[in-house]
Parts: structure tokens; C-alpha cells; sequence
């Protein structure tokens, strides 16, 4: 799957995540500003790392504004957001693309 355009998923309220993609320019560039970066930065890039590659997405810029987020938001978002990236509304696989 490729990100076609901009597009934006989730909040900025407490316990969600606000993710925005856009298409790359070669590779995953990741910026991940978090009330809870020094506590769990790095599982917050391995899930986004980890659903971005079962989603088939190696070329991204993708920007995210953690508020404490649980891992199954922060996938549902960056899942939504490329979805919308790419046009598709309906028949959306959630849940099953990313397993």
C-alpha cells in the first residue's frame, strides 16, 4: 500500500492519539512528540513501526501527537490515517489487515 495524499486520524484528547501521513520520500520518517515519551517512547515506535510494516507501508512521513494513547489506539490511528491517505472508505479491513 502507498500514501497517495495528507491525511489525519484521531484527537488530542486525553488517552488518543492525533496521527498525521503524508507520502515520503523513501523510507518511514517518524516524528512522535508524547506526554509519555521517556516512559514509553519506544514501545509507541515499535507498535507504529510494527503496523505500518503488516500494512505493506515502507515509504511515509508520519507525525504523531500522543496523549497516553494504549497500543490498540495508536494502531487503529495510524491505520485510519492511511486508509484515508488513500481514498478508501468502505470495506475497510479493521482489525485484520494489521494482524
Amino acid at each position: 500500500m502507498k500514501v497517495l495524499r495528507s491525511a489525519t486520524a484521531g484527537t488530542l484528547e486525553s488517552s488518543d492519539c492525533q496521527v498525521t501521513v503524508e507520502p515520503g520520500e523513501g523510507g518511514i520518517e517518524l516524528a512522535l512528540e508524547s506526554v509519555v515519551i521517556s516512559q514509553f517512547g519506544n514501545q509507541i515506535r515499535r507498535v507504529v513501526y510494527e503496523t505500518l510494516e503488516r500494512m505493506g507501508i515502507v515509504d511515509i512521513k508520519i507525525s504523531i501527537v500522543d496523549k497516553g494513547a494504549l497500543d490498540c489506539t495508536i494502531r487503529a490511528r495510524v491505520e485510519g490515517a492511511v486508509f484515508r491517505a488513500n481514498g478508501k472508505t468502505e470495506d475497510l479491513p479493521w482489525g485484520g489487515l494489521i494482524r
